[in-house]
């Protein structure tokens, strides 16, 4: 079974990930068919420029408004930062997928802008 290979995130989440700071991620129907136990390419969504590998470890289906603390605590937020985050990339979305992962390597070359 294959599912998609590739992760990107804002690169404003990138030190989160590479400190294990944020171990899930919440998106749409459109990026939920990670295979559990895979391994992803995880590169910026600005420049494309790859920082690390992730394991997927489980991907569940959750609504919007069922979006609580522990999410996030994962995602390294308040909730308030999380539900507005969400609702910035995804205007009037209710269906997410929580994607959790966990880190396998951060490439040496990743530098910090501004």
């Amino acid at each position: 079974m294959s599912g998609l290979s590739k992760m990107t995130f804002f690169e404003r989440f990138e030190a989160d990930i590479l400190a294990g700071k944020k171990t899930i991620t919440l998106r749409d129907e459109s990026e939920k068919d990670f295979v559990i136990g895979s391994i992803v390419d995880v590169a910026t969504f600005e420049t494309d420029r790859q920082f690390c590998q992730l394991r997927i470890l489980a991907v569940t289906a959750v609504g919007f408004s069922e979006l609580n603390h522990q999410h996030a605590e994962q995602e390294n937020m308040s909730l308030e930062q999380l539900k507005q985050v969400i609702a910035d990339i995804y205007p009037g979305i209710e269906q997410l997928y929580e994607i959790q992962f966990e880190l396998i390597k951060g490439l040496a070359s990743h530098s910090l802008n501004g």
